[in-house]
This record gives structure tokens, C-alpha cells and sequence, in this order.
């Protein structure tokens, strides 16, 4: 289709249709010319397409689907190729329920673990996040199915998530939270970018021409359509004005007439609503001309479900009661063991095709299970009966495998926690059985960090997320040491939530919530402070053991146009197959802007019997070592040393190498009038006027016949905070305003 044509063709009134839905979740088409109407539904961890009446909320049956492990699930896997895989199958189930666009993944960042959906996003380090959305995008787009990459941005909670201002400053915005987006869109170009509906410093995510213009397409080159959430529109000309192409969902023809009132008095140039209309007629014709008949066996796809979630579980803590053996009388306690929680609340609830609960799987252990409910989920209060049966169970078994976690009225989209405790009810249980079983093993299904205040009591502790649909199945085959857990965390788990850094600050008051903490999110910010924490990033234990040796950094100088490869070679020194992931962190031993401790920069995944040896290598560009420069509008690079660390955790660095790092074209701050001189000596341009200024200022001082050098202090130091004007006035006329602002414009300019 000649989709320019095309859009000549249309009328100015079916242009202004395109560009809002026809219903919940159909975009309009245009019959006559051509251009159907195809259907776009929510994701990502399944498919939740709505058959008959559809809502935003979940409210209303979908179509049976897969439910695959949420995306909190899916980063502890740490494994690109896995969720490629996944996003393969849910591209292949788009394609049968003919379904153009997935509407996922989500990769806002966790900044605070108490945000709902956090089940949705993949972690609170950006890179981490970017690695695992450009895997999953490119596994469904790769079946000829779009995404929509949302929700852009700064878009870190659910209180007031359709009114609050994000107060975020613009290095932080760029460092933290775009980090994901943009790998996103520059590796994988997902069909669509769904903008958010908060407002980023004052201005709403879906009319905002600094993230929709300047960043996403201007910088970034998306050319893909911008849609809004559902109900997120604002302003419907400014809108699209600024950048936005679809608005969702649709059914008001209210707003179709005021686009076309506004091209006919001139307040809108009919060449926006052209641009959108094209946008979205190429990404609708490209699915359109790629469909394919795709049957797929919901049996393969749950047991992929299954595998996927095996490799995800995080084995936190493991006094050697794990793996079970055969032939051992086990309690299983938890009404989760009989009805798991393994998906969010809200928009991405999927229909189930069959799950899988762990009281279901444990019927192919080979040895006496006794099942104890121990709990209800309805309310938390204490269920005295239940509690004995559970402890009796557990006092009678060898060991006791309590399933634990969130009842799904304590997280969902919609609403944020107001604190890290699981039920009070379910606490006292773990207690109380741990006390009768020296071996109980708790195993958790959250979607974030939670407090265990019984975790010292305990012999072992299992990270499940929210697993889908197959989790039972999953927890069974890690806990019988069928599967030898290699899940690692993304996001750190503190020991309490007052040390989280936007504690002071989240959810913010009067519809405004400012993001002070800066860059410093997660495990930044627990480095830099030296601070304790239950578990750190990266954290995940493992039947076997590995040995990390021999970093090689293939130079020890370069420029930052360069390439960076790092190696390092692994080795499974215990007794069973395991599979370890390699974090590779840059640090700042010094800098003169504030930075991190260090940061992730890179991470690698390898599968190893016995005795087993392989390297892993990294490669790092000029980003690896970037920080992001306001004043320049560009990513820099410090010519200084930095460190190259490669360990299991962020807490967990086995190794460590250095390499200089020089800007081949050094890039500069422009300076003004309160510039200080410490500052002004950075650039090679101002040091040398800089400097002899103050040898003349110096020289000039009034002496008392002591060297001013053994003053007791360094000149230098002291007076680097002056600014120029100050210099003004204390050089008596020697240095003038007009000499000031000439330097100002002879640094500026460049000459």
C-alpha cells in the first residue's frame, strides 16, 4: 500500500477519526481505501483480549490465554534468550487471536517498593530493565506483532497516577529513568510508545513536546505512533501539537470534532493529523500483510510458562535443607499452596488456560505430603484451628514448605502499598512453624521487596515473584532440585522501608511528588551510604558454587570513542549443573561531578557442570563510563581512572581491573558571570588566563612579611569557589567587567 497516497485520499474528518480508537480496543480503519480496523489488547506477561465488553480494569472475562511470569519474574532470570522466548510465544498467541499490538512491556523504573505495579516493571536499575525490554520487544515483534513500550515516563506509582507532577531533574530523568526506554527504542523499535498519564514538571506525559518530540523522536528516531493511556488525554489539540498520535480509548466523537474545528480555524496544521494518520496506517498495514495462521499448543506454551519461572525463583537463603530429596515426609503449608497468587492486580489480569498450584505438582514427589491451609485470605486475622493443624503438620514432618506472599488486595495496579509486611497472620504462622520444624523453607509470591521479620528462624527462603500461571510447578521442580535455582535479584531488598531513598518523598503530597534522591535509586544509593540491606542487588544463592578468576581489560587506556573488552572466566566448583550470572559494575573512584559508587554496565549468564570453566566478556562503550551533562546537553566522559568490577551481587565483586579513560574530544560547560574559577580551570581554555589572574591577584596581596604560601592552607583551594564576579570586585580594576564577559565569550565560542 502506498500509504501516503492513501492518507491524500482520506478526508480531513477521517483523518481526525484515525487518530482516536473506535472502541475499548479496536483502532478505527478506513473501508473504502483500504485500512481495517485491527484490535490492540493488554499484556505483557499474556494475553488478556476481551472478547465482548471490554474495560480497562480486568474486570471483565478475556479470552483463555497463557499467563507467563510478570516481568518482576522475568529480570531475575537474567536471561535475555529466555525472555526472547517468551515474548516469541506471546507474538505467536497475538498472531491466533489476531491481535496487532501487545500493549507492554512496562519498564518504569523501581523506585520505590512500594509502588503496586511494580509486578509490571523489571527493576530499579535501568540497564537492567533495558536489556530484558529489548529481549522481550524483539521476541514478539520478531512474529510480525507490535508492542507499546510504556509507560513514558517517570512514571514510578499508582497514587494519583492520573494527576501527579513528577518533579524530576533533567540528568536524573535521563540517567535513571529513559535509560530503559531509549535502549528500547534505539535496539528493538517497538511498533508504539504509550505515554503516561502523569505530568513530567508540569507539563502531562501525552502532550509533553520535551519527551515526545525533543527526546523520543528528535533524539532517539522513534517512528513508530505515540499513544496514550487509557483516559490519559489531557488536552486533545495541544496533544497533538506536541506529538501524539492516537488517543485510547476511543468512542466520543466529541474529540474528532474538535480536531477538525481546529484544522478549519487554523489552530492545527493538517499536516499533523496527515503525519499520525500514516504512523499508524504503516504499523496497522504491517501487520495486516504479515498475518499468518499460527496455531500453538497452550500445553508447549505453559510448559514453557514453567520452565521460564523455574529459571526466574531466587533462592535467598539456604541453610542446606535444600534441595529435597526423595522419600522425606514434607508439610505443605499455605492456602497458596492450593490457590497461588502468580499475577498482578488490574489492566494485565489474564484469563488462565490451566494452573498449576504447588499442592497440585507435589503429587509427583516420591514420599508423604500432608497438606495444612494454616491460613485465610480473605482478612488478616489469625485462624487459631488453622494455625494448630499447620503446626502439628509441620511438627510431624520432616520438612515444612510454607507458601507464602501477597494476597492480591495488598498490591494491584490501581493503588501502591502502604508498607512491606505480608499479613500479620501469615507471619505468625512462619513462626510458629519454624519453631516446631527447625527445617522449614518459606517460599514468597510478591511482586517486590517484603520484611521477614522470621527470616533468622527459618532454614531456607525461595523468591517465587508472581510466576504465572505454571508457578506450582516451578516451586516443585526448584525445591526437589529437579531445576538448581539460578534466579538473582533486580532490585534490592532493605531491611527496612525508611532506608529506601525516596522514602521522605514517595508518594508525594497535593498532587506533586518529587524525585530528590536523584540518581540515587536502589543499590546506588545503599552503596554510596555504606548502608546494611537484607539482600542486595543481584543477590541469589545456588546448589553449587562458582569461582570467578582471571578479569582481563584488553587495555588499560582509551578514548571514549573506543570499545572496551572485558573477560573473565567462571568456574562451577561444586558437585551439580548450575547456571551463574556475572554482574560487571563501573565505578568513579574520583570524580568531579557526584557519581555513583558504581553502576551496572553489563551481565552475563552461563550454564556449567562440575568443574566446568567458560568466559563470560563484556563489551563497554563510551556510556559505560558516561554521566549525563545538563549545562552541555550531552552524555561526558571525566578523563580519569575507572574501576571494572565483576561478582555475583552488588555486594558479592570477586574481581576487579582499572582503565583510564580519556574524552577524544573533551566537551565543556558553558560558562557565565558566576562561573567559579574552580570550575573555570577544568577547561584548558580558561585555566591558563585563570591561573594568571590569580598569580597577579596574588602577588598583589598586601604582605606582613609571612610567605603567603605557609599560610597554612593552599590559595587555590580557597578561593576555588569564587565566582568571576567576585573576581571583579576584588581585583581593585585590575580585572573589569568587560575583561570578564570577553572571557566568558572567547570560552563559549570555543576560541
Amino acid at each position: 500500500m502506498d500509504i501516503r497516497k492513501t492518507v491524500s485520499m482520506m478526508t480531513l474528518e477521517e483523518k481526525a477519526a484515525m487518530l482516536s480508537g473506535k472502541d475499548m480496543w479496536h483502532l478505527k480503519g478506513v473501508e473504502r481505501l483500504g485500512v481495517p480496523s485491527v484490535m490492540v489488547t493488554d499484556g505483557p506477561h499474556g494475553l488478556r483480549k476481551q472478547a465482548g465488553s471490554g474495560d480497562h480494569l480486568g474486570l471483565n472475562d478475556s479470552v483463555t490465554a497463557i499467563c507467563y511470569p510478570t516481568a518482576a519474574s522475568l529480570a531475575s532470570t537474567f536471561d535475555r534468550g529466555l525472555v526472547n522466548e517468551v515474548g516469541k510465544a506471546l507474538g505467536d498467541e497475538c498472531q491466533a487471536e489476531d491481535v496487532a499490538v501487545i500493549l507492554g512491556p512496562g519498564v518504569n523504573i523501581k523506585r520505590s517498593p512500594l509502588c503496586g505495579r511494580n509486578f509490571e516493571y523489571f527493576s530499579e536499575d535501568p540497564y537492567a530493565a533495558g536489556e530484558m525490554a529489548v529481549a522481550h520487544i524483539s521476541g514478539v515483534q520478531s512474529k510480525n506483532v507490535g508492542t507499546s513500550l510504556k509507560h513514558y515516563c517517570a512514571n514510578n506509582q499508582e497514587t494519583r497516577r492520573m494527576s501527579t507532577d513528577t518533579i524530576v531533574d533533567e540528568r536524573t530523568l535521563r540517567e535513571i529513568y529513559l535509560t530503559a526506554f531509549e535502549a528500547a527504542v534505539k535496539r528493538a523499535k517497538p511498533w508504539t510508545v504509550m505515554g503516561s498519564y502523569n505530568r513530567i514538571n508540569g507539563v502531562f506525559g501525552c502532550e509533553n513536546d520535551f519527551t515526545l518530540n525533543k527526546i523520543l523522536r528528535d533524539e532517539w528516531g522513534f517512528d513508530g505512533y505515540i499513544m496514550t493511556d487509557w483516559g490519559a488525554l489531557n488536552d486533545k489539540i495541544l496533544s497533538h501539537k506536541n506529538g501524539l498520535d492516537l488517543q485510547m480509548p476511543g468512542g466520543n466523537p466529541s474529540f474528532d470534532k474538535k480536531l477538525v474545528d481546529a484544522v478549519k480555524n487554523g489552530e492545527l496544521d493538517e499536516k499533523v493529523l496527515d503525519t499520525a494518520c500514516e504512523r499508524i496506517i504503516e504499523k496497522t498495514m504491517k501487520f495486516v500483510e504479515n498475518k499468518v495462521e499460527t496455531p500453538f499448543e497452550y500445553e508447549k506454551h505453559h510448559a514453557l510458562a514453567r520452565r521460564v519461572e523455574a529459571d526466574a525463583m531466587v533462592l535467598l537463603k539456604n541453610s542446606g535443607v535444600l534441595p529435597l530429596t526423595a522419600g522425606k515426609k514434607v508439610a505443605l503449608i499455605g492456602k497458596f499452596a492450593e490457590t497461588p497468587v502468580f499475577q498482578g492486580g488490574g489492566s494485565s489480569h489474564i484469563n488462565c488456560y490451566r494452573i498449576t498450584s504447588p499442592l497440585e505438582a507435589f503429587k509427583d514427589y516420591d514420599g508423604e505430603v500432608v497438606y495444612a491451609q494454616g491460613y485465610i485470605t480473605e482478612e488478616d486475622k489469625m485462624d487459631e484451628k488453622l494455625l494448630g493443624e499447620a503446626v502439628d503438620a509441620a511438627r510431624g514432618a520432616d520438612i515444612a514448605v510454607i507458601i507464602a506472599g501477597m494476597p492480591e488486595g495488598f498490591e494491584s495496579e490501581g493503588f501502591d502499598r502502604k508498607h512491606l509486611y505480608m499479613p500479620s497472620c501469615q507471619n505468625e504462622l512462619i513462626s510458629a512453624v519454624a519453631a516446631a520444624n527447625p527445617n522449614t523453607v518459606v517460599v514468597l509470591q510478591n511482586s517486590s521487596a517484603v520484611m521477614m521479620p522470621w527470616l533468622d528462624s527459618v532454614s531456607a527462603v525461595i523468591g517465587a515473584y508472581l510466576g504465572g500461571e505454571a508457578v506450582g510447578g516451578a516451586i516443585y521442580d526448584v525445591i526437589t532440585g529437579m531445576v538448581n535455582p539460578s534466579g538473582k535479584l533486580a532490585e534490592t531488598f532493605p531491611l527496612k522501608l525508611e532506608d529506601n531513598p525516596s522514602y521522605l518523598y514517595f508518594p508525594g503530597f497535593n498532587n506533586r511528588v518529587e524525585y530528590r534522591e536523584g540518581i540515587f535509586v536502589g543499590y546506588r544509593y545503599y552503596d554510596k551510604k555504606g548502608m546494611q540491606v537484607m539482600f542486595p542487588f543481584g543477590h541469589g544463592l545456588s546448589y553449587t558454587t562458582f569461582e570467578y578468576s582471571d578479569i582481563n581489560v584488553e587495555k588499560a587506556e582509551m578514548t571514549d570513542t573506543e570499545t572496551l573488552k572485558v573477560t573473565a572466566r567462571i568456574t562451577n566448583t561444586g558437585k551439580v549443573k548450575g547456571k551463574e550470572t556475572a554482574f560487571l559494575f563501573v565505578g568513579h573512584p574520583t570524580y568531579t561531578v557526584e557519581r555513583p559508587v558504581r553502576e551496572l554496565k553489563g551481565f552475563e549468564k552461563v550454564e556449567l557442570e562440575p568443574g566446568e570453566s567458560k568466559t563470560v566478556s563484556f563489551t563497554l562503550d563510551k556510556r559505560s563510563f558516561a554521566y549525563y551533562d545538563v549545562n552541555a546537553g550531552d552524555w561526558l566522559v571525566e578523563d580519569k581512572d575507572y574501576t571494572i568490577e565483576i561478582g555475583a551481587s552488588s555486594r558479592d565483586l570477586r574481581l576487579k581491573a582499572c582503565v583510564h579513560i580519556k574524552p577524544a574530544k573533551p566537551v565543556f560547560p558553558k560558562v557565565n558571570y558566576n562561573t567559579t574559577l574552580g570550575e573555570l580551570m577544568t577547561n584548558p581554555a580558561a585555566a591558563e588566563v585563570i591561573s594568571a589572574m590569580l598569580k597577579g591577584f596574588l602577588g598583589g596581596m598586601p604582605s606582613d612579611g609571612a610567605d603567603n604560601n605557609a599560610l597554612g592552607m593552599n590559595m587555590f583551594e580557597m578561593m576555588k569557589d569564587t565566582p568571576l564576579r567576585a573576581m571583579v570586585s576584588f581585583s581593585g580594576g585590575a580585572f573589569s567587567e568587560e575583561m570578564a564577559f570577553g572571557l566568558i565569550e572567547k570560552i563559549n565560542s570555543g576560541n
